[in-house]
């Protein structure tokens, strides 16, 4: 399975960390949180990848180079403009692909069992126990989606690539494209996963590699 890794939104909300390096390069645990990600992709078998980059791009493709540091093969795209979610996976042009956020660490064995039960579904949703309520597009792809909030994973089969295009935006998401795909009919897979890490503001850096400051 090949995947997209989505490196390439500006990170407003952890400024002004986000105005001199990418969110994806900073830390989690002490790792750059893409090279976790790049890491568990190809132990999950998604060793071919494409990283889609925009803002400081040359910082985070200087960081990952040819992957071969993290087990995979990686190509680049550039996203000109923070145009979206769907708009980064359009320029990526692969389908079936696993799509992931670079800036999110997921539990080990989160991309595993999301393949597991994505299977052979058209697409496949992610989402975890959690605030905000899951996006309502996209709700009826779980049968209860009481509790959950979505997270940046996404199962794009061939079958959804068609629902990239003609999205109301900029900015253009993939939650739009899914949501469309749900009410034409498509099967689209809910999976439940374990808790995600971000770094969504800066004391967050602070929390997530200084655990005994709490």
């Amino acid at each position: 399975m090949r995947a997209v890794v989505m490196a390439a939104g500006e990170g407003r909300r952890i400024r002004p960390l986000s105005e001199r390096w990418p969110k994806p390069i900073l830390p989690i645990d002490g790792r750059p949180v893409v090279a976790t990600v790049l890491r568990e992709l190809a132990a999950a078998g998604c060793d071919e990848v494409t990283v889609v980059t925009g803002h400081l791009a040359e910082q985070v493709e200087s960081l990952l180079g040819d992957g071969s540091a993290f087990g995979a093969r990686i190509r680049y795209v550039r996203q000109p403009l923070p145009n979206g979610s769907a708009d980064a996976v359009r320029r990526a042009l692969v389908a079936p692909a696993l799509v992931a956020a670079a800036d999110t660490v997921f539990a080990r064995g989160t991309f595993e069992r999301f393949l597991g039960e994505w299977d052979d579904a058209p697409g496949a949703v992610a989402a975890r126990a959690g605030e905000p309520a899951l996006d309502p597009r996209i709700a009826r792809a779980f049968a209860n989606p009481a509790g959950l909030t979505g997270v940046p994973l996404w199962g794009l089969g061939e079958d959804l690539v068609r629902f990239l295009d003609g999205l109301p935006g900029p900015p253009f998401e993939l939650a739009e494209a899914f949501g469309r795909a749900l009410a034409a009919g498509l099967e689209v897979r809910g999976v439940a996963v374990a808790g995600t890490r971000d770094l969504t503001h800066p004391v967050d850096l602070i929390r997530e590699n200084f655990l005994y400051l709490s």
